[in-house]
């Protein structure tokens, strides 16, 4: 990890602030002394939030949300579910390609002189064919989804090329952690169904692996690509380690000592069979991923095992990100 005292006084933009990654990437960076706003389509949990409400495909959104001088951007505001995008391609591409490039717009007419993009691990690049999935593998994605993040990887290629903004294409795995009451990946799935006494729905034959990274790794990394000038182009954020949805569920049983009940459903359209990374480059940058996954899991169960259960069925997000949790984060 940097230094805390690079981001001191750094005035930060997050899109999609509201989300899971979002709250956390505020707090974090809030913490380590930037002076941080928010633009997303959702209210902040936290009220003392500076934020503007919108749509990032709206210009008159983006002039308010740059209408204060801004040093930085972390760039999250997506549709981030694969399943989505697959039913309204669409949609996905004017929030996924067109707002990227207007976030990028703005940016440049700004002054920017870093952007933090939140790319994808393994969607990007489609099906695996050598051991390990890296930075230099050709983008061949097999949803729109994979395919707008590709295109915001060359967007951003392009706008460090040419107009000098410091463009990070952070390719997150699987991203987990506390704070996931309105999620709908696995492991916020898997924690829903033992809450509320619910069967869990397993996708195809549930062999297919998948790494996952916590969410407080992520924003080490986020911090670091804000900060660091030789962080720049894609850089693959996982835990280097993949494990199939039979030993996650095994996993979260063991954790939280549920039985689990599971059935096998038909598998998704576009699901790869396998999404194993070498994160190298990043970890020779200054980046290390810090939670094994029945740790950080035992953090997640904490938090869920002590919520009320008419805030898990609403799908509701928590209160402000504290200064720590999990296992213990």
């Amino acid at each position: 990890m940097s230094d805390a005292s690079g981001l001191q006084g750094r005035r930060v933009l997050v899109t999609g602030g509201s989300g899971f990654i979002g709250r956390h990437a505020v707090a974090e960076l809030s913490r380590a002394g930037a002076s941080v706003r928010v633009v997303d389509l959702k209210p902040h949990p936290d009220p003392a939030v500076d934020i503007v409400v919108g749509d990032i495909a709206d210009a008159e959104v983006l002039d308010a949300a740059f209408a204060v001088p801004i040093d930085s951007v972390v760039h999250l505001a997506a549709v981030t579910s694969v399943l989505r995008s697959v039913e309204n391609p669409g949609g996905t591409f004017d929030t996924n390609v067109a707002g990227t490039h207007a976030v990028l717009e703005a940016s440049r007419a700004a002054g920017v002189g870093s952007l933090v993009f939140a790319s994808t691990g393994g969607a990007v690049t489609g099906p695996i064919e050598a051991p390990f999935i890296v930075e230099t593998a050709p983008l061949r994605p097999l949803t729109p989804y994979g395919a707008t993040k590709a295109a915001g990887e060359m967007l951003m290629s392009a706008y460090t090329a040419c107009y000098g903004v410091r463009c990070v294409c952070l390719r997150f795995t699987n991203v987990y952690g506390p704070g996931m009451q309105a999620k709908d990946s696995i492991v916020a799935r898997l924690m829903r169904a033992i809450r509320l006494d619910r069967t869990f729905e397993i996708y195809g034959d549930g062999r297919q692996v998948r790494d996952y990274v916590h969410v407080s790794d992520v924003i080490d990394a986020v911090r670091l690509g804000l900060d660091r000038e030789d962080w720049q182009g894609p850089m693959l954020i996982g835990s280097g380690k993949s494990l199939s949805v039979l030993e996650v569920v095994d996993t979260v049983r063991s954790v939280t000592g549920a039985a689990l009940s599971v059935e096998h459903g038909p598998a998704r359209a576009g699901e790869m069979p396998a999404v194993i990374v070498d994160p190298s480059r990043a970890m020779s940058a200054g980046w290390a991923p810090r939670f094994e996954f029945a740790e950080g899991v035992r953090g997640v169960w904490d938090e869920w095992s002590a919520a009320d259960l008419d805030v898990i069925l609403s799908g509701a997000p928590p209160a402000p990100v504290g200064a720590s949790a999990g296992g213990s984060r």
